[in-house]
């Protein structure tokens, strides 16, 4: 069964949920407001998103996972950020709450973009409006972070602990909009933790060999160690588990024309095998506790 939220997000799987194992994909909204009035060219706009990501992930759920994920566009605002991490160079009017940017906001991809990939180029022939962002905020960014939260609490609740799998896809190739120097080649794939505070370190490591297993190139933590979803929802003193995936998009589709390539099957069955193993992961776990 899915719950969904027009415009905002769906959950599925919650009905059939027998594992505390959540996976979210913040950024695989293409359901673009009318309320956007960007001035950006929308094929370029569109590399902002990750694309088909929620639907990589969708066999998770035959392994008693539930999938979060969001129907609008990081470049619109971005569920994965704190609400206050804006410029506040970057709107007109008096926000209702203290700003503390980011080195995102910095860039031009904080809470709300505010320049367009590749290059970096303006996304707005005007400021936003300090009344715009917030009304983004209510409407979009805390509904998606309340019902991530929800379904982890709710899990903790039943099971004493959670595992929540944050996915995500890059660029081949970095940016200008990126941390890393322009044109500086991706791997396969990139776990983030950051730097092992997020989540138990056996997670990670068990994802990380599962993939260099099936000869994908991984980094851990570089240059990807995880952003607001994973810093609020990971403490693993409390049996909270958050760690982040990001995939390469050269393995499963065109970056340009956003269309799945001919390794788009095979990376779908390799995630639908790997949420199996994190399912083994979790149900281990849970049954050394029980017999503690």
């Amino acid at each position: 069964m899915t719950e969904t939220v027009p415009g905002v997000l769906s959950v599925s799987g919650e009905s059939q949920q027998r594992l505390p194992l959540i996976f979210d994909s913040p950024h695989s909204g293409t359901q673009y407001p009318p309320e956007f009035n960007h001035a950006a060219d929308p094929a370029l706009l569109r590399q902002a998103e990750d694309t088909h990501v929620a639907d990589l992930w969708a066999g998770a759920m035959a392994h008693g996972a539930v999938l979060l994920e969001a129907h609008f566009p990081r470049s619109f605002v971005d569920a994965n950020r704190a609400p206050d991490d804006i410029d506040p160079d970057a709107i007109t009017g008096s926000y209702p709450a203290p700003l503390n940017p980011s080195v995102k906001s910095r860039l031009g991809i904080g809470l709300c973009w505010t320049r367009v990939p590749p290059a970096g180029g303006a996304m707005y022939a005007r400021p936003l409006t300090a009344e715009e962002v917030a009304d983004r905020v209510k409407r979009y960014h805390r509904p998606y972070q309340a019902r991530l939260r929800g379904l982890l609490d709710d899990a903790h609740a039943r099971w004493g602990a959670v595992w929540h799998i944050n996915c995500h896809s890059m660029q081949q190739f970095a940016s200008a909009m990126s941390t890393q120097d322009r044109g500086t080649e991706r791997p396969d794939f990139v776990l983030g933790d950051r730097d092992g505070t997020a989540c138990e370190a056996g997670l990670t490591e068990a994802v990380r060999l599962f993939l260099v297993a099936r000869g994908y190139t991984v980094a851990v933590n570089d240059p990807y160690k995880g952003m607001e979803l994973i810093r609020a929802n990971g403490a693993p003193a409390q049996g909270r588990h958050s760690m982040q995936i990001e995939v390469n998009r050269k393995l499963y589709m065109n970056e340009i024309t956003r269309e799945p390539n001919a390794g788009y099957p095979t990376l779908k069955a390799c995630f639908t095998a790997l949420a199996a193993h994190l399912a083994d992961h979790v149900e281990t776990r849970l049954k050394r506790t029980a017999a503690e």
